[in-house]
């Protein structure tokens, strides 16, 4: 039997990777009817349902660890009891900046994929197999556009480098540690988030760098995985929530 605070500390992991997950889904979805050509909106919308498919199964697995359906997880929390990085929860800016967000996540997705993939419990590494298979797609796609961007026009470039400034302390938030997860290394579930950073910093700054991007040194933008947020959470969260909320109990 698993102990309670080792059950406690996957459940708290599962639901901040989820929300991650529910977010980013969500503001991608408000890019639908808006994306610069049909095949890009077309793409992205996907890539929302993606995402938001993602955070249902890792809800659904914290769900069977005993956490909260993955409604009452959506639908009944406030900002507070969100553990999503702040990166996922900043507006939907322009496509620069939705595309570069994507990277940024997208790579770390990629990164503890690949650990996940070793965990010592199916449910969780047979999750991170499947889910792996439908990332290489997405990155495939962000690095598309952002080689299009970053060499197309001074102003396709000057938006890039922009948003990369606006982006990157809340991109080092990704890896905030959850509640608990120094249990879970102990116990040889994960790797340590901070090993993890590592390997995304390295590959994501190769990259950027060859794209002729400069990442500015500034401090990480933490809190989020402990409910510290920034001011646009509230009202994605109210939006999303409405119709939920507008009658309660009700079954859908």
């Amino acid at each position: 039997m698993m102990p309670e605070s080792l059950r406690q500390a996957l459940c708290s992991a599962l639901i901040s990777w989820a929300d991650d997950e529910l977010l980013l889904g969500h503001r991608d979805s408000e890019w639908t009817g808006l994306g610069p050509i049909i095949e890009a909106d077309i793409a992205l919308s996907s890539m929302a349902q993606d995402e938001m498919g993602h955070a249902l199964a890792w809800y659904e697995l914290a769900h069977s660890l005993g956490a909260p359906d993955p409604d009452r997880l959506v639908f009944e929390r406030g900002p507070e009891a969100y553990r999503n990085a702040t990166l996922l929860e900043l507006p939907r800016g322009d496509w620069a900046f939705c595309l570069l967000r994507h990277y940024l996540f997208d790579m770390a997705e990629w990164v503890r994929l690949e650990a996940w993939r070793q965990i010592p419990w199916e449910p969780w590494s047979d999750l991170a197999e499947r889910i792996t298979r439908e990332e290489k797609y997405h990155l495939l796609h962000d690095r598309t556009w952002l080689e299009r961007l970053a060499f197309g026009t001074e102003e396709s470039r000057h938006r890039l480098q922009g948003a990369l400034i606006d982006l990157w302390p809340h991109a080092l938030g990704l890896w905030e540690a959850p509640e608990g997860e120094d249990l879970l290394v102990q116990a040889g579930w994960i790797t340590g988030s901070d090993q993890l950073q590592a390997r995304w910093e390295a590959e994501v700054r190769a990259y950027l760098g060859g794209l002729g991007l400069q990442i500015p040194d500034v401090p990480p933008r933490a809190g989020g995985r402990y409910g510290r947020h920034t001011e646009h959470l509230a009202p994605l969260l109210e939006a999303m929530q409405l119709v939920y909320r507008s009658i309660p109990g009700a079954k859908w």
